[in-house]
């Protein structure tokens, strides 16, 4: 069961007592009420009646209320009202400015996306601070920095080395000044270039810059499956040398041999906590990732038939492997590596090889990125146990136009699949994973909770409806049983369509 604090514990009797008593009308400034319904306050406590009052952007009251003239009146017809869901793994930050109704978050009752994951970033963070408060969407949005690419602005071309002291000193530099403009923290993608090829030494460096402006971190860990576990130990002395919470990105188990074993890892990090190091993690509720061909191969060889071999032998088989992107050929698009395969006349190793190595000449030449596969590798069960875990939140790992459904159906598959139809934990605690302990490991203070006084980021959903429609073949395809949204207490979201109102705002780390 996930603990309650004594501050939240304090909220409760209060929310509790709140209703006892009917709140008449004591202040006539416009606002709205939204009654009729059950408030899961996202302290991972019990569902209780309620209707909450919202003045200027902020929850004023909670109970039994009287409407006051000049205020609306929103019937929520029975159905639970939550803290609007925060997103600690977003890739929103790609298309938000030209994409401002942000729709396939806002309809998951996602009201702040975390960006600037897998260490790629905006660079600078104040000019895109600026477009995105020139051009505000629906959501809020918050940034790390990403540390590829910080290495990249250093490195350049010429990124296939160990970083001189002098590069990573040019590196805090840069760093420093993102803290300073509002980033949450330095975010790392271990499993990608140029990060791939830095020392570890190199992102403690860089990580102590961050905990000296209280900034946190976040990773892609440097492996998720061949060395996992090697990639767990140095998150973990990463958190226990720079002091700051630490939290792993879209944790998982992707390889054969690992299957069956979160129980024994989820103990390694309860250790780590008892250590005193703040670790934490976030997952999306998928079997399947979405990446490049390339991570499969950490030397960035695709002529090695045996590493290829390994790949489809013990992390993703050739046929829940399938192409979401290939610039050489966009008739691949939709096909798995089998029927791909058998195009070609080549058994799987071979054409995952030739499919590889006709991506990398069509970066070359273009400059872009050429291609993406979705890949099978986790178990239900693992990916049960590391949900549950007290210290797991929910993200999506999507973008706003994403080909995997995680992008438009991550958090109402949680609701629906795991919480209503598996009952793998109550819809109560489901909704804390989405909302107040998202927001603890993203250090965001006034959301997250149903609380007087914190922003009117706000969810009303139906818990017997609400489910993912977003599939592989149709990934843009929303969820259901979302019914309304509301960000800085302004409404976003409702009949299956944003509105016209872009409240959103950036939240810098404090």
């Amino acid at each position: 069961m996930i603990r309650t604090t004594s501050l939240l514990l304090a909220t409760i009797i209060l929310a509790a007592c709140a209703q006892q008593k009917t709140l008449t009308c004591t202040n006539p400034a416009p606002g709205f009420i939204i009654t009729n319904v059950q408030v899961i306050d996202g302290s991972g406590s019990p569902a209780f009646a309620a209707s909450v009052r919202v003045r200027n952007g902020l929850i004023a009251q909670i109970g039994a209320l009287e409407a006051c003239t000049n205020e609306t009146l929103v019937d929520g017809k029975g159905q639970m009202l939550a803290p609007g869901f925060i997103d600690t793994h977003s890739h929103a930050d790609t298309l938000i400015l030209d994409n401002t109704d942000a729709l396939s978050s806002v309809s998951q009752g996602i009201t702040t996306v975390t960006v600037g994951q897998d260490g790629d970033s905006k660079y600078p963070l104040s000019d895109f601070y600026s477009k995105f408060e020139e051009t505000p969407a629906t959501v809020n949005l918050a940034s790390y920095i990403g540390h590829n690419t910080l290495r990249s602005a250093v490195l350049g071309e010429d990124y296939k080395r160990v970083a001189t002291t002098e590069e990573i000193a040019s590196m805090a530099d840069m760093l420093a000044s993102e803290l300073r403009s509002g980033a949450l923290g330095l975010a790392t993608g271990l499993e990608y270039d140029p990060g791939i090829y830095s020392e570890t030494s190199e992102v403690i460096a860089l990580a102590r810059v961050a905990a000296k402006l209280g900034g946190r971190y976040i990773s892609h860990i440097r492996s998720e499956d061949r060395w996992f576990e090697d990639a767990l130990d140095e998150v973990i002395l990463i958190g226990r040398e720079t002091g700051m919470p630490v939290q792993i990105s879209h944790i998982k188990l992707a390889m054969t041999r690992l299957w069956g074993q979160a129980d024994k890892i989820l103990a390694k990090l309860e250790a780590a906590r008892a250590d005193g190091v703040n670790i934490t993690a976030d997952i999306y509720p998928y079997e399947y990732w979405q990446s490049t061909m390339m991570v499969l191969l950490p030397e960035r060889d695709f002529t090695d038939r045996a590493a290829i071999e390994e790949v489809l032998e013990q992390i993703a088989p050739a046929a829940g492997i399938w192409m979401t992107r290939f610039e050489p050929n966009p008739d691949y698009v939709g096909k798995s590596l089998v029927e791909i395969a058998a195009l070609l006349e080549l058994d799987a190793a071979d054409a995952f090889s030739h499919l590889a190595e006709s991506a990398e000449r069509w970066k070359q030449e273009h400059g872009s990125r050429a291609e993406m596969i979705i890949a099978t590798s986790m178990k239900d069960a693992d990916i049960d146990a590391l949900m549950a875990w007290s210290h797991t939140n929910i993200c999506t790992d999507g973008g706003l136009k994403d080909l995997h459904p995680r992008g438009a159906g991550s958090f109402p598959r949680v609701l629906g699949h795991f919480a209503r139809e598996r009952q793998l934990m109550s819809v109560e605690a489901a909704v804390h994973k989405m909302s107040y302990l998202a927001a603890n490991h993203m250090g965001i203070t006034n959301r997250g909770l149903i609380k007087e006084g914190m922003i009117a980021d706000l969810v009303l959903f139906n818990p017997d409806t609400v489910i993912d429609r977003a599939t592989p073949e149709h990934p843009e395809l929303l969820s259901q049983g979302i019914e309304s949204v509301w960000v800085n207490g302004a409404l976003v979201y409702q009949d299956g369509a944003a509105t016209h109102a872009r409240p959103g705002r950036i939240i810098r780390r404090n």
